[in-house]
Order: C-alpha cells, then structure tokens, then sequence
C-alpha cells in the first residue's frame, strides 16, 4: 500500500488535507528490533508501517507483556504519549526489517488545529487503537486460552509464521506451556 492509501483508510482525506499530511512524511527503512516507542522517553513521531511488523508491550518486573502486533497499513503511536505528551507505558518495537513513514507528532498536532479533516483522521485513528485494546482486554477477561488462540488464528493466521510463540504466548495472557498444550489439542 502507498501511504496516501493508508491514511485514506484510516480515514478519507480531501486533496488539501492529505497533501498536507504527505509533506509531513519521511519515509525510512529501519531493521528488526528497532525500538519505535520507549516506555521511558518521550515520543515525538507517529509511524505508518509499509512493510514489516511491530508489537506493543509492557515490562512488568523481568517480564515484558505483549499487548498487540501491527502490520502492513497501521499507524504507530504511543497513544498516551500521542494525547497527553507525556512517558508512554509502552515500547514498541520492530519484529521485521521495515518500511516506514515517519510523521513529527508536534508539527502533525499543530495541523489538527487548523484542519478538521487532519483532526477527524487522528480523532478516527485514536479509536481505531481505543478498539482494539478494547476487543483484546475483554477476550482476555471473557474467552478461555483456546478460544483466544483460536480467535487469532481465524483473525491473523500470519502471525503465527512471523512472530516467535513468547510473544503470542504473551499476547494471549498465557504461558509458552499453555500454548503448547493449546496447540497439541487443536492439531
């Protein structure tokens, strides 16, 4: 996908309003295990992923919790550093080598308060994000560990092929010895 493809997905752009938001994109190739997002800095870029595959986790102790993957066509952000310009409580990091539009958060904010449209697209990606935590805290709250698992396969078998099973183990609130047995019985 083109990055004016993306945003339009996120959100259909006038002319104008997307013409203003590509000025503010500089694309850049960065390698597996890049850190985005550090949960000890502050942000001041957003990414849009062309090609590769991140994660967003948490560090508990010795213990890093895996709270969500993103692929092709999604915007990055640490979405507390995005709406408060304050620490993130994340880390995002690149699985794969990627392909990436980075967007200065200060000048992109500034644009929101003179564009509605650029508003309504980050208001519309805020949620988007909202959502997904969303649909992913209830799973982990209401669905047993097979049925989140089967629940990802149905929903992003590719994950399974491009991320290693700790971090899947993770993402499902579960053991690496609970997804083997998860994965024994389903076969």
């Amino acid at each position: 996908m083109t990055l004016p493809e993306i945003l339009q997905a996120t959100y259909p752009l006038p002319a104008a309003s997307l013409q203003q938001m590509l000025t503010l994109a500089e694309h850049v190739e960065l390698p597996k295990g890049t850190l985005l997002f550090r949960d000890d800095q502050l942000a001041h870029h957003i990414y849009v992923l062309q090609r590769g595959l991140a994660r967003a986790y948490a560090r508990r102790a010795d213990q890093e919790i895996t709270f969500w993957f993103s692929s092709e066509g999604a915007v990055l952000a640490s979405i507390r550093g995005y709406t408060e310009q304050v620490l993130s409580y994340e880390t995002i990091e690149l699985l794969e080598d990627s392909s990436l539009f980075r967007i200065n958060m200060p000048a992109l904010l500034h644009l929101y308060r003179t564009d509605v449209h650029l508003a309504n697209w980050g208001r519309v990606m805020v949620e988007r994000v909202w959502l997904q935590t969303e649909q992913q805290l209830i799973a982990r709250q209401f669905r047993t560990a097979e049925e989140r698992y089967v629940e990802l396969l149905q929903q992003n078998p590719q994950l399974l092929q491009r991320v290693a099973l700790g971090h899947i183990a993770s993402y499902l609130g579960i053991t690496q010895v609970t997804l083997s047995r998860v994965r024994a019985k389903l076969k």
